[in-house]
């Protein structure tokens, strides 16, 4: 059948299953011997099997003296029991310490990949979603993969390889007995599937919970002093609650198919296994209804064939119980679709790159187009001086970002981007960057001392170097304040300071990095129009020898650069993109 005239849920899965065979690819040589030793074991329950039947037969025939009894317990067969007793245990040990360490080393491999696209993407990742959705991805959902690499994919096929080697080991005794536990083994995958698809929902339906959840308390959790302020607190805990409410719904209706999956699996199992002890109890009394005096099978055949047969069903009920894990595994999958399907650009530069004054920035016939066609940025020509400050204006939809972002290097655009006559895609990316300064519309602090964030845009920077910075910004004085100085913890996303005081500590790190080349997207754009002019008035003062590159929707306060540019005034009609 054409891929295209395949209906969304089958398109659908056949992704799922893609993305996880490439997960698993690498490690699917450990995991092969992992499948080995898992079937070394079962081999050797056959031959303890046997060298117990032998050996309780035995005690049958010859329990009447003392020295028949010895005779019994021949040496050869204590030996073999050791080594079984042994071996299989190892062997089992040694298979889950291979699936743990291919289940370890792809989902590390799995978050590098991830972790290294949304790096690829730089400020744009925001089109994938919040960042505790994004966390959530790459630490809940990826770890969900553990019991489908662990558990489910080798025991996917010891479900086939185990039974059939048990029925052929109970062929050699019993024909009938082997025929009975093959017809009897699909019962299980039967209900096992049908339940699958079931459990396979509800999964995917957890994980969307868990994203939801995730994403929802980080951004009130982020936006609490403003929810303090507008009284808000209730309405943010009801929001919590009713999200997690919903998850917690969601993931008790997985683990209860869990539990009835188990316990009907174990039912269909119990009845095979009755079923064969059955027909050898039966045997044994010679009382079959079409052997009535005869015994089909011996004692010895009988008892290794009662004693294998828990076995061969063991694949199939732990195959029934690690399902779920196959369920949860797609649900997480689904989940990652958007990142592990995000083509990221790959920036070709290779030459070094080495700026020792603020350069000039020339634009030919620049345009950057989305992969779905759609014009993010028409075509432009721009020339910036060395050392020039200049405003970039429009409404949303104009491409200023894009522009931004191509001047990052993080997105692909047709034309030319030159810095010192230089193609930029010529250049080393991470040479670029040094030369960059770059401040977003809400700058990105993390939990710990001021010193560590302000470290974040210099690690090599002195005290001295911290406190000129913060003497710049006029954050020295508040910082000499604190009982703790450089050393005050800061929360997450800059908890503990204002939005003008957090705006001045981007401001340093800006001046921390010694860069030649400023780009800020709309950095005033969450402050309170007397807190902006005031950022501004510190951007006027401190970006001068600066080729600076300013984005903002608002003229007000900026009237210090020297050239101010609408984008959207430069369109033409038929170029202009959508919002």
């Amino acid at each position: 059948m054409d891929k295209a005239l395949e209906n969304p849920e089958k398109q659908l899965k056949r992704k799922l299953r893609h993305h996880l065979k490439q997960i698993i690819a690498p490690e699917a040589q450990r995991l092969r011997w992992a499948l080995i030793f898992a079937v070394v074991g079962a081999l050797l329950f056959i031959g303890q099997s046997w060298l117990l039947a032998q050996l309780f037969v035995g005690l049958l025939e010859n329990s009447q003296t003392t020295t028949e009894l010895q005779q019994t317990f021949d040496r050869r067969y204590i030996l073999g029991l050791a080594l079984c007793f042994t071996l299989r245990p190892t062997a089992q040990f040694i298979r889950e310490r291979l699936s743990q360490a291919a289940s370890l080393k792809a989902r590390k491999s799995l978050r590098q990949q991830l972790l290294g696209t949304l790096a690829n993407l730089g400020p744009e990742r925001q089109i994938l979603g919040a960042d505790g959705a994004l966390s959530s991805q790459l630490l809940e959902q990826v770890d969900a993969l553990d019991g489908y690499i662990s558990r489910y994919y080798v025991q996917l096929y010891l479900v086939l390889i185990v039974p059939l080697m048990i029925s052929i080991a109970a062929f050699y005794y019993s024909p009938l007995a082997a025929v009975l536990m093959l017809l009897t083994a699909p019962l299980v995958p039967l209900f096992m599937i049908l339940v699958g698809s079931a459990a396979s929902r509800s999964s995917q339906q957890q994980m969307a919970a868990m994203s939801q959840l995730s994403s929802r308390f980080l951004d009130w959790v982020r936006g609490m002093p403003t929810l303090q302020h507008l009284k808000a607190i209730s309405q943010a805990q009801y929001d919590v609650d009713n999200s997690a409410s919903k998850y917690r719904d969601t993931t008790m209706k997985v683990l209860r198919l869990a539990f009835l999956s188990g316990a009907v699996l174990e039912l269909f199992s119990s009845l095979a296994i009755a079923l064969v002890a059955l027909y050898l109890g039966l045997g044994l009394l010679g009382v079959l209804p079409w052997a009535k005096g005869v015994i089909p099978v011996p004692y010895a055949g009988a008892l290794f064939i009662l004693l294998l047969a828990p076995e061969f069903y063991a694949p199939l009920r732990q195959l029934g119980t690690d399902y779920h894990a196959k369920a949860e595994a797609e649900g997480a999958i689904e989940e990652l679709l958007p990142l592990l399907e995000q083509h990221t650009w790959q920036h070709p530069g290779q030459q070094p790159l080495q700026l020792n004054a603020a350069p000039a920035i020339s634009l030919s016939k620049t345009s950057i187009t989305a992969q779905n066609g759609r014009i993010r940025l028409p075509s432009i020509d721009l020339q910036i001086a060395a050392g020039e400050r200049i405003g970039l204006h429009g409404a949303s939809g104009s491409g200023k970002s894009s522009l931004l972002l191509a001047l990052l290097g993080f997105v692909p655009y047709s034309g030319r981007i030159e810095v010192n006559q230089t193609s930029l895609l010529a250049s080393l990316r991470s040479d670029w960057h040094r030369q960059l300064g770059y401040l977003s519309q809400q700058p990105n602090f993390k939990r710990g001392s001021l010193a560590d964030n302000l470290r974040l845009a210099n690690p090599d920077a002195s005290e001295e170097d911290l406190y000129a910075a913060l003497q710049a910004v006029d954050l020295l004085a508040l910082v000499e304040k604190l009982p703790q100085g450089l050393n005050a913890p800061l929360g997450e996303r800059g908890l503990g300071l204002s939005g003008g005081q957090l705006s001045r500590l981007a401001i340093a790190q800006l001046l921390l990095r010694d860069a030649h080349i400023w780009l800020l997207d709309e950095p005033t754009a969450h402050l309170d129009p007397e807190t902006s002019a005031i950022i501004h008035a510190l951007l006027e003062k401190l970006s001068v020898g600066k080729t600076l590159v300013l984005i903002s929707h608002q003229w007000q306060g900026l009237q210090w650069l020297d050239r101010h540019i609408d984008l959207h005034a430069l369109q033409t009609p038929e170029e202009q993109p959508l919002c």
